[in-house]
């Protein structure tokens, strides 16, 4: 598996998402992403009540600790790599997450508008 160059969506170096938890598709604490990827985990999302309890609801429950896997289960403020459709979803419904522009991945912009992304960004 090749990485995709590690730009961000401003068209700057991908900075870190997360290294506790662990978290990207390489579990490198990065939204780097690659052809293999294929639910693109590439927007640098900061973790909601409200967007954990709606992941759940539509069947990515992200914050029941799965230990056979290694993952504690993510709270509010836990930082990850989310599925650009996903936050997409979340956004139309209305209950998308912050995210961190300088760590979501310049693939994402395949699925989602910057426009959008902006509308959600953390303060930089």
């Amino acid at each position: 598996m090749e990485k995709a160059p590690s730009l961000n969506v401003m068209g700057g170096v991908l900075t870190p998402c997360s290294h506790d938890p662990l978290t990207g598709y390489f579990r490198d604490g990065a939204c780097n992403t690659c052809a293999e990827d294929h639910g693109s985990h590439t927007v640098c999302a900061v973790m909601t009540a409200e967007f954990l309890a709606y992941s759940k609801y539509v069947g990515n429950d992200l914050s029941t600790p799965r230990p056979e896997y290694g993952f504690a289960g993510l709270k509010p403020g836990d930082r990850w790599c989310l599925c650009a459709s996903r936050f997409l979803q979340a956004h139309d419904e209305g209950c998308a997450p912050k995210v961190s522009l300088s760590s979501t991945h310049l693939s994402a912009l395949d699925i989602v508008p910057l426009a959008v992304l902006k509308q959600h960004a953390l303060g930089q």
